[in-house]
């Protein structure tokens, strides 16, 4: 069994309740599809988890402000947390991230962070055929923090969900396994609280970690993953 986890957002509580149910599954490799940093406080403590494990990271937008040095082109809040988190971030977390992969073509099985057009920021709300690479039967992509799993004309289409900020009105850490009996997807709880503590050490305001308490966006907009 391999488990398939994406957008951990720098929320450690989040990925260690992920990691635990993981383990206690018997899956016998992990992958990431992108966003080990970014939101919350701490990054590279994520970065370790994953590194410790061998874990292969798919390349996301926020790993990308990160590596690049850039900031967010949709939002000044992105772009002051990415800066608090270059300050603390290591060099060798931030090489780490720099070794993430564009995307993975495994057989008819395809791994990205947004989408064939754009790999780091396409964001798949509306999924159609037009969204799967030639000679793929099974697209997995991150970048929504949406949990689907959904039949597109015979192919299949999984979002395995965010482990960090969910946005589809679930609080619950989300990720996905891939096994002989297909794809599943599941949901962990963990400790929001401590998660909010450690922005609040950090000195950010309520708004950015108030949102995880009902599984939406900063600002409270749900999203869904629906076929187009």
């Amino acid at each position: 069994m391999i488990a398939i986890i994406s957008d951990i957002h720098g929320n450690l509580p989040a990925l260690t309740a992920v990691l635990e149910e993981v383990d206690a599954l018997g899956c016998r490799q992990i992958l990431s599809l992108g966003d080990v940093v970014g939101y919350y406080a701490q990054p590279g403590e994520c970065v370790d988890a994953l590194r410790e494990r061998g874990i292969v990271n798919i390349l996301g937008n926020h790993d990308h402000y990160i590596v690049s040095g850039e900031g967010c082109p949709r939002s000044r809040l992105v772009s002051e947390i990415t800066e608090y988190q270059r300050g603390i971030i290591s060099a060798d977390q931030v090489k780490w991230l720099s070794t993430s992969l564009s995307h993975i073509a495994d057989g008819t099985d395809y791994f990205v962070h947004g989408g064939l057009d754009d790999p780091i920021d396409q964001y798949l709300y509306a999924i159609e055929d037009a969204h799967f690479p030639a000679g793929t039967q099974r697209l997995f992509a991150g970048h929504t923090h949406v949990q689907a799993l959904l039949d597109v004309n015979g192919k299949t289409f999984c979002n395995p969900g965010a482990v960090g900020q969910p946005r589809d009105g679930d609080p619950r850490a989300a990720f996905a396994t891939i096994s002989s009996d297909g794809i599943g997807l599941h949901r962990v709880g963990y400790d929001i609280d401590q998660t909010a503590f450690h922005m609040r050490q950090a000195g950010f305001p309520a708004k950015c970690y108030e949102n995880l308490y009902i599984g939406a966006q900063i600002g409270g907009r749900i999203d869904r993953i629906t076929l187009a």
